[in-house]
Protein backbone atom coordinates (compact mmCIF):
# COMPACT_ATOMS: atom_id res chain seq x y z
CA UNK A 1 0.00 0.00 0.00
CA UNK A 2 1.07 3.31 -0.65
CA UNK A 3 0.52 6.79 0.38
CA UNK A 4 0.17 9.47 -1.88
CA UNK A 5 2.12 12.73 -1.69
CA UNK A 6 -0.45 15.36 -1.46
CA UNK A 7 -2.60 13.00 0.71
CA UNK A 8 -0.25 13.53 3.65
CA UNK A 9 0.69 16.87 3.14
CA UNK A 10 -3.37 17.75 3.27
CA UNK A 11 -3.65 15.43 5.98
CA UNK A 12 -1.51 17.48 8.71
CA UNK A 13 -2.63 21.20 6.54
CA UNK A 14 -6.79 20.13 7.47
CA UNK A 15 -6.03 19.14 10.86
CA UNK A 16 -5.31 22.44 12.31
CA UNK A 17 -9.58 22.62 12.39
CA UNK A 18 -9.45 19.85 14.45
CA UNK A 19 -7.63 21.59 17.24
CA UNK A 20 -10.30 23.13 19.64
CA UNK A 21 -11.47 19.32 19.66
CA UNK A 22 -8.23 18.67 20.94
CA UNK A 23 -6.53 17.05 18.16
CA UNK A 24 -3.35 18.95 18.20
CA UNK A 25 -0.29 19.73 15.37
CA UNK A 26 2.05 17.37 17.54
CA UNK A 27 -0.64 14.26 17.10
CA UNK A 28 -1.25 15.38 13.41
CA UNK A 29 2.33 14.74 12.71
CA UNK A 30 2.39 11.69 14.73
CA UNK A 31 -0.06 9.97 13.04
CA UNK A 32 1.02 11.09 9.39
CA UNK A 33 4.35 8.89 10.82
CA UNK A 34 1.89 5.87 11.55
CA UNK A 35 0.63 5.89 8.19
CA UNK A 36 3.85 6.66 6.65
CA UNK A 37 4.77 2.98 8.35
CA UNK A 38 1.64 1.34 7.24
CA UNK A 39 2.67 2.05 3.60
CA UNK A 40 5.39 0.79 1.91
CA UNK A 41 6.16 3.66 -0.45
CA UNK A 42 5.08 7.32 -0.63
CA UNK A 43 3.71 7.87 -3.87
CA UNK A 44 4.09 10.36 -6.74
CA UNK A 45 1.87 11.06 -9.81
CA UNK A 46 2.86 8.82 -12.65
CA UNK A 47 3.05 10.91 -16.24
CA UNK A 48 -0.24 8.76 -17.15
CA UNK A 49 -1.84 10.01 -13.78
CA UNK A 50 -1.98 13.70 -15.21
CA UNK A 51 -3.96 12.79 -18.52
CA UNK A 52 -6.43 11.06 -16.17
CA UNK A 53 -6.80 13.74 -14.05
CA UNK A 54 -7.46 16.14 -16.87
CA UNK A 55 -10.09 14.19 -17.93
CA UNK A 56 -12.08 13.97 -14.44
CA UNK A 57 -11.67 17.47 -13.89
CA UNK A 58 -13.39 17.98 -17.38
CA UNK A 59 -15.92 15.71 -16.76
CA UNK A 60 -16.75 15.94 -13.40
CA UNK A 61 -15.87 19.63 -12.82
CA UNK A 62 -13.23 18.76 -9.84
CA UNK A 63 -10.47 21.25 -8.39
CA UNK A 64 -6.71 20.30 -9.91
CA UNK A 65 -5.54 19.03 -6.74
CA UNK A 66 -9.07 16.55 -6.28
CA UNK A 67 -8.78 15.14 -9.79
CA UNK A 68 -4.90 14.36 -9.68
CA UNK A 69 -5.98 12.86 -5.99
CA UNK A 70 -9.09 10.95 -8.08
CA UNK A 71 -6.84 9.80 -10.74
CA UNK A 72 -4.13 8.35 -9.05
CA UNK A 73 -6.83 6.60 -6.58
CA UNK A 74 -8.73 5.21 -9.50
CA UNK A 75 -4.73 4.04 -10.89
CA UNK A 76 -3.73 2.44 -7.43
CA UNK A 77 -7.13 0.48 -7.64
CA UNK A 78 -8.26 2.60 -3.82
CA UNK A 79 -11.65 1.49 -3.30
CA UNK A 80 -12.61 4.35 -0.64
CA UNK A 81 -11.49 7.96 -0.35
CA UNK A 82 -12.17 10.09 2.80
CA UNK A 83 -11.96 13.73 2.01
CA UNK A 84 -13.79 16.58 3.15
CA UNK A 85 -13.46 18.54 0.07
CA UNK A 86 -15.40 16.46 -2.46
CA UNK A 87 -18.94 17.08 -1.43
CA UNK A 88 -20.93 16.91 -4.87
CA UNK A 89 -19.66 13.42 -5.39
CA UNK A 90 -20.85 10.33 -3.72
CA UNK A 91 -18.70 8.21 -6.43
CA UNK A 92 -16.45 8.80 -9.32
CA UNK A 93 -14.40 6.21 -11.87
CA UNK A 94 -15.70 3.14 -8.88
CA UNK A 95 -13.97 5.41 -6.70
CA UNK A 96 -16.67 5.79 -3.43
CA UNK A 97 -15.61 8.98 -2.15
CA UNK A 98 -16.39 9.90 1.41
CA UNK A 99 -16.91 12.92 3.96
CA UNK A 100 -15.91 11.52 7.41
CA UNK A 101 -17.45 14.98 8.83
CA UNK A 102 -20.23 15.00 7.49
CA UNK A 103 -23.57 13.82 9.80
Amino acid sequence: MGLLWQIGCEFVAAARKLEPYGFTQDQAWDALADMQALADAVLLPKPEIWQEARALQKQHQLHFWDALIIASCVHENVSVLYTEDITAHDEIDGLKVVNPFAT
